[in-house]
């Protein structure tokens, strides 16, 4: 799969329950602002069946190569993110996984049920990436036990293998020079931001800069009917250049740590 394909189908994939995405990017994009996409997030288990040494494997062969690594110690998450070697201008990935050993033993217990009731075979496509959810469909109660503990691996278990965010380049924005100029814009036409830590994440001492909506929250069916519930967020960042001029192109995790919560319930019942 090519990296245009990859990137395609991860965009379809998200936008299909994200319909914020669509819309925001029509509403930047009203004026003539051109929209080029940072990079894009995606989540999974540290199971050697699912972890980040699977899912990276499409973003290699497409030319993507490892960048940085991250640890999210709260949040007992590891991360990594890639950048391609020879298109700069491609969005960068970032691929976080939930470290289980970490993680409660009744926690470790349901999602080794969940992983061991797919098809060993099914972990083998190379496009896994985009597979959603592999798994029978979710049990709501299942749910909420994980999110007691764990809010990512409640959303892991209903939505799999996707893109959990894209994100928006606020430096090529030519209508919005600062972050807070377009995240008042965003809140003056209706969307509701990610207040976790503030409505902007990082710092220019920081060279990066980061904001999000709040997860769309749509009507998912499980097993014991229908829930709304957070699917996924449109992220906005802007990066500022380093002492040498250059543009810093990683992440900072105390912000990242942040911007996690767009999906979080009880972001949404806080706010």
């Amino acid at each position: 799969m090519t990296k245009e394909e990859l990137l395609d189908r991860l965009w379809e994939q998200y936008t299909a329950i994200t319909p914020s995405a669509e819309k925001i990017e029509a509403l930047l994009s009203k004026n003539g602002s051109l929209i080029t996409n940072d990079h894009i997030a995606l989540r999974t288990f540290n199971d050697s069946r699912v972890n980040i040494a699977v899912l990276e494997k499409p973003f290699l062969e497409a030319g993507y190569a490892p960048c940085g690594t991250y640890d999210f110690a709260s949040k007992k998450l590891f991360a990594k993110h890639y950048e391609h070697t020879l298109d700069k201008q491609a969005p960068r990935i970032f691929i976080s996984e939930l470290e289980l050993e970490k993680c409660s033993a009744g926690l470790q217990r349901i999602v080794q049920k969940i992983l061991d009731s797919c098809d060993a075979e099914t972990f083998k496509q190379p496009d896994l990436i985009l597979a959603g959810r592999i798994w029978e469909k979710p049990s709501h109660a299942l749910y909420s036990i994980l999110r007691e503990e764990s809010e990512y691996a409640a959303w892991m278990y209903v939505f799999g293998f996707r893109a959990n965010h894209f994100t928006v380049n606020v430096n090529d924005l030519a209508d919005f020079k600062t972050l807070e100029a377009l995240n008042l814009f965003l809140e003056n036409e209706g969307w509701k931001l990610n207040l976790s830590g503030g409505k902007i994440k990082g710092s220019p001492a920081q060279l990066l800069e980061q904001s999000s909506t709040l997860g769309d929250v749509l009507g998912i069916e499980f097993k014991e009917g229908r829930y709304y519930i957070p699917t996924c967020y449109y992220e906005f960042a802007k990066r500022y250049p380093d002492a040498s001029g250059q543009l810093f192109l990683g992440f900072i995790a105390s912000s990242a740590n942040k911007i996690f919560e767009s999906t979080d319930v009880k972001l949404q019942v806080a706010q």
